[in-house]
């Protein structure tokens, strides 16, 4: 094939590009109107400006995402476990705060699950969605065995897999924007002992049931009168104990 050899006048009739997508573009729109192009050459053409403008999208996305974990305030936590003495944050109060910000910055979420890696566990997986084309894939695998701290059954199948799904979902909204869970005191309790979380809280309990360790008297060795007050510089202590207790 005859190499093509373009002119100055018809150089200049291509527009000055906004952008390297936008220039792979004009470059493209003006291949496919000229039969003596190589196929070949067209095809990468077509292939680089999908890589162009996937990368254009992500940095869309990554932008957004910014920008809207900037506004997220922190969400209350609502609910609090009767078991564990934890403070948590429902689903509902959740969304009352960072779906109105992700959905103002393009954002949608879906949800699916899938089959765990690990038995008797759910995968659960959300699609974030931005509306510049990127999706980016999140995870997270959630027991539902429904069974309880001593093994046996507490809940049906059916019961243990909502759940896991319910908490998956409630756990990956919180770990895709960052949300801050608690209340909001302006900063005055700034210096105030950090406490445990609730999967800690759940894990200290479960060990607590499964050990036959007195929980009042385990309390008050701590000084609490929960295990959600626990300080976070104590759980690695009383986990010990827990576990010293369940080898003897």
């Amino acid at each position: 094939m005859n190499a093509v050899v373009r002119t100055d006048s018809q150089l200049a009739e291509i527009p000055e590009p906004k952008s390297a997508n936008d220039g792979i573009l004009a470059v493209i729109a003006r291949a496919a109107s000229d039969p003596s192009v190589d196929i070949d050459k067209f095809e990468r053409l077509l292939a680089l400006q999908e890589r162009v403008s996937a990368q254009q999208a992500e940095r869309e996305f990554n932008d957004a995402m910014n920008k809207a974990q900037s506004e997220i305030g922190r969400v209350v936590a609502d609910k609090k476990n009767s078991q564990t003495g934890s403070n948590y944050a429902s689903e509902a109060a959740l969304d009352r705060v960072v779906r109105p910000v992700y959905s103002r910055h393009g954002f949608s979420l879906s949800f699916n699950s899938g089959k765990s890696d690990t038995d008797s566990f759910v995968k659960v997986i959300c699609y974030c969605a931005h509306s510049e084309g990127h999706t980016r894939t999140y995870e997270i695998d959630m027991p539902a065995d429904g069974k309880g701290a001593k093994g046996n059954d507490v809940m049906t199948k059916t019961h243990a897999t909502g759940s896991g799904l319910s908490y998956g979902k409630r756990y990956l909204l919180k770990l895709i924007f960052n949300v801050a869970i608690g209340d909001d005191d302006d900063g005055n309790a700034a210096g105030a002992t950090a406490l445990i979380t609730e999967p800690q809280s759940v894990t200290l309990n479960d060990l607590i049931e499964s050990t036959g360790t007195n929980r009042e008297k385990f309390l008050e060795y701590f000084k609490i009168v929960a295990l959600g007050e626990m300080a976070a510089k104590d759980y690695l202590r009383a986990l010990s104990m827990l576990k010293q207790k369940a080898k003897s």
